[in-house]
């Protein structure tokens, strides 16, 4: 089954750089949409939840799994 994966980053953030290098280790093909801006930011924010408040967000299938931590539990959830 093809895994649609989108990571949310912004620029110059470390959590950012272990998600993507996380993925490409497990040969994981993913979408990077970066969010530079502040106010674009907080509005991405607002959309996920009232939790969400930090980069990197993982979306598997639509579906958003959080930062690290949470793409490592569903990549082990499904096998990958």
């Amino acid at each position: 089954m093809q895994l649609k994966i989108v990571v949310y980053s912004k620029s110059a953030c470390p959590q950012c750089e272990s998600v993507k290098m996380l993925l490409k280790t497990r040969s994981l093909d993913f979408e990077e949409i970066k969010i530079d801006g502040e106010a674009e930011r907080m509005a991405f924010y607002e959309k996920c939840g009232p939790s969400v408040r930090q980069m990197p967000q993982v979306f598997i299938n639509d579906q958003r799994v959080g930062g690290l931590a949470g793409l490592q539990a569903a990549l082990t959830q499904l096998g990958r």
